[in-house]
């Protein structure tokens, strides 16, 4: 029987060591995702600028690997902010999120140096204007804007999302309002303008739609200003996922930008990125451990020590994934089953009607490509304990996160 290696190392050792569920990152992946960002998101005509958006998979040693390759990273919230804070990542390459700040997370943000944020409504800036006059300290603004595109996988739509909750819309009085405050103070400055279309994109219509109107909202300023087209770039979970490669999607997007603002007689300060899913999603595996199996009239289950808790995403909204017995990978998939969790939900399935060989209790099984908001995700739910992390390459494994303790669950229980 073959056996599944992640990084030189069998599944079966990893799983000895560090239990399961597992996450494991093939790091060389993760480095050669970071290193083809790097060399193809130039352009000779204007600055570029990548930031590592952290929501997808923080930890203290996800934020020090993507340092190491120069990224910056964007933050949406006061766990993310002070995990990259702990990191090497310098205070000046961090960008703080959110489309509803505390107060608190505000006084973080200014407290511990940050130099940048992605501000998404009017109130929230009428805020930053006192706490930068307060702190009197001078803080960049990049507004999030809403420019009523919405991409999917294989289709953009316009207008119909303009009453999202993230953003605000170029035209809308509100937007006026932001300006009449900047002109109005003296320590915040106006940075540029942010745009996030999706998730999952695969095709380039809707990158050249948002371009289209996001250069067109920049001739109204006399100087040049940053322009950040945020993440979305899609990845590979199962055969019919289709997406464009990192290299083929970062030349199309400058290619196309730098024809648009030659056409507009544009000039911009920088262009900045921000991609997560599409760095670290296929770089990750999770490792599981089949236990019982039943037959129903119309099914046959293949249950795993894991689920919602670990991997939350097909219970949420019906993500698909493949998967196959890493004990056992050259075996004939006779078998068409559903793989499920452990916990105590209906909709605690993992993947539905897949083909794959006989098992018996104790085989692993490993679900692929869930590098990106698995372990973000995770919940401790029914009591379960989160799983570790690890990367592995050539070789030799690296645990990222300890494995949580039965102890660590009553940690914040108050004890009368």
């Amino acid at each position: 029987m073959s056996e599944l290696k992640i990084g030189g190392v069998p599944a079966t050792n990893l799983v000895a060591q560090y239990g399961t569920p597992l996450y494991v990152y093939d790091q060389e992946q993760l480095e050669n995702n970071l290193q083809s960002y790097k060399q193809s998101f130039k352009s000779e005509k204007f600055p570029t600028k990548i930031l590592y958006a952290s929501k997808a998979f923080q930890t203290i040693g996800m934020m020090n690997l993507v340092h190491e390759y120069g990224f910056g990273v964007d933050v949406v919230s006061a766990g993310e902010l002070y995990t990259a804070l702990q990191s090497n990542v310098p205070v000046n390459k961090i960008h703080f999120h959110g489309n509803n700040k505390s107060t608190e997370e505000l006084r973080m943000a200014f407290e511990a140096g940050v130099e940048h944020i992605v501000c998404d409504n009017v109130m929230e800036l009428a805020e930053l204007s006192e706490l930068a006059k307060e702190y009197q300290q001078k803080m960049k603004i990049m507004f999030r804007l809403n420019v009523g595109i919405e991409a999917h996988t294989h289709e953009y739509i316009v207008t119909t999302h303009i009453d999202s909750k993230f953003g605000i819309a170029y035209e809308s009085d509100d937007f006026k309002e932001c300006l009449t405050i900047l002109d109005q103070q003296e320590y915040l400055v106006l940075e540029g303008f942010h745009v996030h279309i999706g998730s999952q994109i695969f095709e380039m219509d809707a990158w050249y739609a948002a371009i289209d109107k996001m250069v067109s909202y920049l001739k109204d300023f006399n100087e040049p200003l940053t322009l950040n087209l945020g993440g979305g770039f899609g990845v590979r979970y199962t055969e019919e996922d289709q997406p464009l490669g990192i290299e083929e999607t970062m030349n199309h997007l400058l290619t196309y930008l730098d024809e648009i603002l030659t056409k507009e007689e544009v000039s911009i300060k920088e262009l900045v990125i921000e991609p997560g899913r599409s760095l670290v999603a296929e770089a990750g595996y999770t490792l599981y451990e089949v236990g019982y199996q039943k037959k129903t009239p119309n099914k046959t289950y293949y249950f795993v020590d894991g689920g919602m808790a670990d991997n939350i995403r097909p219970s949420l909204y019906q993500a698909k994934y493949s998967c196959d017995i890493a004990t056992n990978m050259d075996a004939e998939k006779t078998e068409l089953v559903t793989v499920a969790g452990k916990y105590c939900e209906s909709g605690d399935v993992l993947i539905q009607d897949t083909y794959l060989p006989p098992v018996k209790k104790g085989d692993l099984l490993v679900v692929y490509a869930t590098g990106a908001y698995g372990y973000s995700m995770s919940s401790n739910y029914n009591r379960s304990t989160t799983p570790a992390v690890i990367f592995v390459k050539n070789g030799q494994v690296k645990e990222i996160v300890r494995r949580q303790t039965l102890v660590d669950l009553l940690r914040n229980d108050v004890r009368e």
